[in-house]
């Protein structure tokens, strides 16, 4: 299948790297036959003369336009492909109407750690897409980290807990660096610190022997540090306040 890329930023470009390791054929057109040129030279792919040509070439359109420019872009085209687009707060519905076709339209949200092939990317469809496209578009998805099928309705949540959520985990990480330069370490030496204990703790979480909050509990000894600083936490309403932020994300994500 040859997949290709209208609008070639930093997301697509993490995707691009991701797909080299697959069989799929890839092929660019960005915002001007210059910058197509340059690059596929960078990133080491095809490139069409116009949008238009990349449509005629390719199976499936990667839209990797920034949302604003997403309407200006798709209303000079005859779009005849299905599409897949990363584009935040347009709807399937809205990607219908912009491309002025019956088309088989798919959806996805990736986060940053897309740039480390490790993004955590929900995905939707609307009703033309068949099993067998939906299956190539995982396996796409697949190729940069790992997908969540989830309804579209839920894309405002998983926003805020993939997309919004690495900034307040770099929140936390600054906060607890901070304390330790408190009590007399070096900033550097502190942020190594905390950032491999999350990183080993993650790790561990996420091989699924324990959930949270056996682990919290493993830790917790009776009359101990950790449970001292567990109960400062939530005497300080750290739980409560992560759930707002989520709230709040969600509630402008909703409103965008």
């Amino acid at each position: 299948m040859k997949i290709g890329f209208i609008g070639v930023g930093k997301m697509a470009s993490a995707i691009i790297a991701g797909l080299k390791q697959t069989n799929f054929e890839l092929i660019i057109s960005d915002s001007s036959l210059q910058k197509s040129k340059e690059k596929a030279d960078t990133l080491h792919v095809n490139f069409a003369q116009s949008h238009q040509d990349l449509i005629e070439k390719a199976d499936l359109i990667i839209l990797g336009l920034k949302p604003q420019i997403l309407p200006s872009v798709l209303n000079n085209l005859n779009i005849t492909k299905p599409l897949l687009s990363m584009a935040a707060g347009v709807s399937l519905a809205d990607l219908a109407q912009l491309s002025k076709a019956d088309l088989p339209i798919i959806r996805i949200m990736p986060n940053l750690n897309a740039q480390l092939l490790q993004s955590s990317t929900a995905i939707c469809r609307n009703k033309n897409v068949t099993e067998a496209l939906f299956k190539t578009a995982k396996q796409i998805t697949d190729a940069f980290g790992t997908t969540f099928e989830i309804a579209e309705k839920d894309f405002h949540t998983f926003t805020a807990l993939a997309g919004s959520s690495p900034a307040y985990i770099a929140l936390f990480i600054e906060a607890l660096t901070k304390a330790g330069v408190k009590h007399g370490f070096s900033k550097e030496l502190s942020f190594d610190i905390v950032s491999q204990t999350i990183l080993a703790t993650t790790t561990y979480l996420a091989q699924g022997q324990d959930k949270p909050n056996d682990l919290i509990d493993k830790v917790s000894s009776p009359g101990g540090t950790t449970i001292s600083g567990l109960l400062e936490l939530e005497k300080t309403g750290f739980t409560a306040s992560v759930i707002s932020a989520i709230d709040a994300t969600i509630d402008k994500s909703e409103k965008m």
